[in-house]
């Protein structure tokens, strides 16, 4: 219960202080817990980017831990680059970072994939809502090791656990949906890729380890969210990053074969911690 509270406390806080109309996000919060009304709402980030997603706590979460607590170390990430960057961002969720690498890196190209059909509806319209449609393209498509199709969970509502890793549960909603390659993914643009962040719910397994280490051949970090998917481990992960030049810089662990990890070509010192 202490724990529940203290999230509570720290969200009302980051709320409040992170986003221009912090209250009235709050008030739609409370609202939506009584009435289920209103169904969608928009943060607006001061000085930064707005996004819009469904009212729901799947949906939000990574919202804060995106545009709020950084999760992924954008400015590390993107510390270093070519003004026009090319930015491969595999599991756009709502298009948190996208919207955001776009924002920093005001001449950079991001390209946004994003499998579930009802999610990257919002990952477009994200886009359009921060004027970056012509930087930043948003694709309702997998990734895999090789084009084709695959079969993920999707529960609708822009959840934080859409993909491969509850296809085992049952009565789970599920939904197939066209796939492209790793390889197309990180070229896609005409150059390779330089900064790649890859959540995907347990598909990081086949998309980067299908691959082949040549492919990365230009990509100078990488920021991945690993997952505890039966028959694979975070081990082979970084066995493969190796062969493709890149070296874990830092890795923060949450449970066991879950986490996220940073990696560079070139580099030994990983992102700051945070405050």
């Amino acid at each position: 219960m202490a724990r529940g509270t203290q999230l509570v406390a720290r969200r009302v806080r980051q709320t409040v202080g992170s986003f221009s109309n912090g209250v009235g996000v709050l008030n739609a919060i409370a609202l939506h817990a009584v009435t289920g009304r209103p169904a969608e709402i928009e943060y607006k980030i001061k000085g930064g980017v707005n996004v819009v997603i469904p009212n729901e706590a799947g949906a939000r979460v990574p919202v804060y831990e995106i545009l709020v607590e950084d999760e992924y170390r954008l400015d590390w990430l993107t510390q270093g680059l070519r003004p026009d960057a090319n930015v491969l961002d595999i599991g756009a969720h709502v298009g948190c970072f996208s919207v955001a690498a776009a924002h920093l890196l005001p001449q950079a190209r991001v390209d946004a994939y994003e499998a579930s059909p009802t999610t990257s509806g919002y990952l477009k319209r994200n886009i359009e809502l921060n004027d970056q449609t012509s930087r930043v393209h948003g694709n309702n498509l997998a990734v895999r090791a090789e084009a084709g199709t695959l079969e993920i969970a999707d529960y609708g509502a822009a959840s934080g656990h859409n993909g491969v890793l509850h296809l085992d549960e049952a009565d789970v909603p599920r939904v197939t949906v066209p796939a492209v390659s790793m390889r197309e993914a990180l070229t896609v643009s005409g150059r390779s890729a330089d900064v790649v962040k890859i959540d995907t719910e347990g598909g990081e397994y086949d998309m980067v380890l299908g691959s082949d280490p040549a492919d990365w051949a230009g990509v100078s970090k990488v920021v991945l969210e690993y997952h505890n998917l039966p028959g694979h481990s975070w081990e082979q992960l970084e066995e493969f990053f190796g062969r493709a030049g890149l070296t874990v810089v830092d890795r923060k662990p949450y449970a066991d074969n879950l986490g996220l990890a940073w990696l560079a070509r070139d580099e030994t010192s990983g992102p700051s911690p945070r405050p």
